[in-house]
């Protein structure tokens, strides 16, 4: 099986989640994607939040996959004559050090575009380039602070809410991908190189354009309709928080089912569009409100959108999630059940389409990870395990035109 990347070379300075989603990517799509990790500690990942105690984290192991591991010491001057050398024959280089790390280290966008013209690097920062947050340490719950998700997320009267959903940075990481492939085609074309700039706030945002897209509707009618708080509330000068509104033109509700008591995802969402509402009305019992002024038209039902999810309500509450999508679903009334964690880890169609993966690992044994999202009719990428720290130093080297006897010696300065 031929893979799109295959004889790409990525040198992968990336770690925690951020930049390894995206490295992983490309070593999915077939790139040789060598992660150079810290001597005798590697990516912090591989020892947060531990399952088996003394082996690598799966919070390492679902970020890493398919790689290898080159320990590293690129402050001594032996280490930065190895990264040269891989470096002049590489394609790729991605990190996401703080800012002005790699700078210190020698090896800025400059540098390296001298050593490899060819060579594409992408770089993982919290903040755009010349922001005035720019020197911050990101994290995840910072991007979504920055970036516009939390302040739109969560109850009308309550504190902003972080996402479950890695929005700061498995997101900008995909992101990231994009920009390093779009660049892999620009260089077919021109044989040049370039910077590939990828902020967090930048990725967050993407995701949040229809709420920027509100602000500057809220700005010029000083309303929004389709948001809880219409007619019912005033509106302050910026978007607020939408609780579960679907966020677009077509109302939508998260529903409560039976079990909702004892179990907290026995929910469903369901949205109503116009040209269905007919269906809706007869599901629920409610044949009448077809004609009813109040509910007969989409901009009528809008103040009273309240009553509608209650009447709904009333109809599911007596039904588990399952039951009710299943009888809706012959109406062709969008709705969805709220999937839980254990539902999509053990979920046998997920399984059998490879959006869920068992992998072996030589230390921890079987573990699950998420698999390719994008499927290709061309090509199916094969997920491997993620690299022991180091278990390459000896492969990568000798491949450089190292003996053993300097690799000993390496091994002894603690250059690898």
């Amino acid at each position: 099986m031929v893979l799109p990347l295959s004889g790409i070379k990525v040198i992968d300075f990336t770690g925690v989640q951020a930049g390894p989603s995206c490295t992983q990517m490309l070593a999915w799509f077939g790139a040789d994607v060598l992660k150079i990790e810290l001597p005798g500690k590697g990516d912090v990942t591989r020892q947060q939040l531990r399952d088996i105690p003394g082996k690598d984290g799966l919070y390492f192991t679902m970020l890493n996959s398919n790689k290898r591991s080159l320990e590293l010491n690129t402050k001594t001057p032996e280490g930065k004559e190895i990264l040269t050398k891989l470096l002049e024959q590489s394609d790729m280089l991605v990190e996401n050090f703080a800012p002005g790390a790699l700078e210190r280290m020698g090896f800025d966008w400059d540098h390296v575009h001298k050593i490899n013209p060819r060579l594409i690097y992408g770089t993982v920062k919290g903040f755009p380039e010349n922001s005035p947050y720019g020197d911050l340490k990101t994290y995840e719950d910072i991007a979504q602070s920055a970036g516009g998700a939390a302040s739109t997320t969560g109850l009308v009267e309550g504190s902003p809410l972080m996402s479950g959903a890695a929005l700061g940075d498995s997101n900008t990481g995909m992101h990231l991908l994009i920009g390093l492939l779009a660049a892999l085609l620009h260089r077919e074309k021109t044989g040049e190189g370039q910077k590939v700039y990828m902020s967090m706030q930048d990725a967050v945002m993407n995701l949040c354009r229809m709420k920027l897209r509100d602000q500057q509707r809220l700005e010029r009618n000083g309303e929004l309709t389709e948001y809880p708080q219409y007619p019912h509330k005033p509106f302050g000068d910026t978007v607020p928080r939408g609780e579960n509104a679907s966020g677009s033109g077509v109302p939508g509700w998260m529903l409560k089912c039976k079990n909702w008591k004892t179990d907290p995802n026995d929910y469903v969402y369901v949205i109503f569009q116009p040209w269905g509402w007919e269906n809706v009305c007869n599901v629920i019992g409610k044949p009448e409100w077809i004609t009813d002024p109040k509910f007969a038209t989409p901009d009528a039902r809008i103040p009273h959108l309240f009553d509608v999810y209650a009447a709904v309500e009333a109809w599911t509450i007596d039904k588990d999630k399952h039951e009710v999508v299943e009888i809706m679903r012959k109406y062709e009334i969008p709705c969805g059940p709220v999937l839980t964690t254990k539902e999509l880890l053990h979920d046998e169609s997920l399984r059998a389409n490879g959006s869920i993966v068992a992998v072996e690992h030589k230390e921890r044994g079987t573990y699950y990870t998420v698999g390719c999202p994008p499927k290709f009719s061309a090509f199916t990428p094969t997920i491997t395990a993620s690299p022991l720290l180091g278990e390459h130093n000896e492969e990568v080297l000798l491949g450089l035109g190292y003996s053993k006897d300097q690799i000993a010696s390496l091994r002894e300065k603690k250059v690898i």
